[in-house]
C-alpha cells in the first residue's frame, strides 16, 4: 500500500500516513471549505489500510484547531481504530496539545471517552518562531 501524504495549507492539515511503519500523522489546522472533499480520500485510504494494517498502528493528532465538520471526520477515523482494536490489532492514539490549550485538551479527553483505543494526551511546547 502506498504512503498517503497531503501537504498542509493554511486551511488543511498535513496528512502523513505510512502503511509500512503504521505511523499516521495529522498535523496543523483543519478548516477546509468542503470537508467532505478533503477528508473522503483520507478516510478511504485508512479504511483500506485497516483491512491489513501494520503490526502496530500509532496515530498522532497534532492539531491546533479544527471545525465541526472536520471533527466528525476525525471521529470516523477513531471509530475505525476502535474496530481495529476490538479485532485485536495493536492501535494507539497520541493526542498532542499545548498545556495551555484547554479546548484541545478537552476535545482529546472527549474523544478518548468515546472510543475503546489506548489514548494518550501529550503536552507539547508552543512553537518557537525563528529569527531571520
Amino acid at each position: 500500500m502506498e504512503k498517503l501524504v497531503v501537504t498542509a495549507t493554511v486551511k488543511t492539515p498535513l496528512i502523513d500516513f505510512d502503511a509500512q511503519t503504521g505511523i499516521m500523522l495529522i498535523q496543523g489546522r483543519s478548516i477546509p471549505q468542503d470537508s467532505e472533499t478533503f477528508w473522503e480520500p483520507i478516510l478511504k485510504w485508512f479504511y483500506a489500510y485497516a483491512v491489513q494494517p501494520a503490526a502496530e498502528t500509532n496515530f498522532i493528532f497534532d492539531l491546533e484547531y479544527f471545525n465541526i465538520s472536520s471533527s466528525k471526520r476525525i471521529l470516523y477515523l477513531l471509530y475505525k481504530m476502535a474496530e481495529m482494536h476490538d479485532a485485536h490489532f495493536h492501535i494507539s492514539v497520541e493526542w498532542r496539545c499545548q498545556d495551555s490549550d484547554i479546548d484541545m485538551r478537552e476535545v482529546g479527553n472527549d474523544y478518548a471517552c468515546m472510543v475503546n483505543v489506548p489514548f494518550a494526551i501529550v503536552d507539547t511546547q508552543p512553537q518557537q518562531l525563528m529569527a531571520i
